[in-house]
């Protein structure tokens, strides 16, 4: 395998650091959308603290819908949404818009998962008290499931990096991109396997700080 030229160096840099703004934009703006939508998905359902069954079935259609679609296939579906929104269809910007579509039903499912483990006797116990939903939902809930939704959180960016990687395949920015037009089409393993690396090195790190983070709120929810 050649050894990378320096040009070839800073291209890669130049990759994670869009890689970077990609995820960390497309993580944000999918929890924007995503936790309002697990949190309603959670307090709307049969067993939740405001059971509504209309508004659970139309919500849990239209996510089950988002998270049917693959990936690269609605990369393609959202070109003229991503066009309207950031003026164009390849770049970082143009990744960003298909990837806060599929995080956020992804991550509203997690929310709601994580929402949904909060032992129902605390709930009641909050109830008695006189607490509302919206206190139920904030001191109660989101408390309780702290440490799950930490750890839902290291998953999505996980997930959200590995989509952000694919969207290479269609003009996305970032390490992905760069893979995929040099490494592989342009038959330079030099770019290919550091970009791989870098990836896979990425999902590790944040991994591994999700985690520890995770473990020193339960440790500290175990000590109160």
């Amino acid at each position: 395998m050649q050894v990378l030229s320096q040009q070839e160096i800073l291209m890669i840099i130049e990759g994670l650091r869009d890689t970077l703004i990609i995820v960390g934009f497309s993580t944000f703006f999918g929890y924007v959308l995503g936790l309002p939508l697990g949190i309603i998905l959670a307090v709307t359902d049969k067993d939740g603290i405001k059971p509504n069954l209309i508004v659970y079935k139309t919500l849990d259609l239209v996510t089950n819908i988002l998270r049917s679609f693959p990936f690269i296939i609605l990369l393609v579906v959202l070109i003229p949404v991503t066009r309207a929104i950031v003026g164009k269809s390849y770049g970082i910007g143009a990744t960003i818009v298909p990837l806060v579509f599929a995080a956020a039903p992804f991550i509203g499912r997690m929310v709601e998962s994580s929402l949904k483990e909060v032992d129902k006797g605390v709930i009641e116990a909050a109830q008695s008290l006189g607490a509302g939903n919206v206190t139920i939902i904030f001191k109660v809930l989101i408390e309780e499931a702290r440490t799950s939704l930490l750890v839902g959180a290291t998953i999505a960016f996980g997930t959200i990096l590995g989509y952000s990687a694919m969207a290479g395949a269609v003009g996305g920015g970032g390490l992905g991109s760069i893979a995929i037009r040099y490494g592989y089409n342009r038959f330079q393993p030099q770019i290919l396997w550091p970009s791989v690396i870098i990836l896979i090195l990425l999902v590790q790190l944040f991994q591994m700080i999700g985690m520890r983070m995770s473990n020193k709120l339960d440790r500290r929810k175990k000590g109160r």
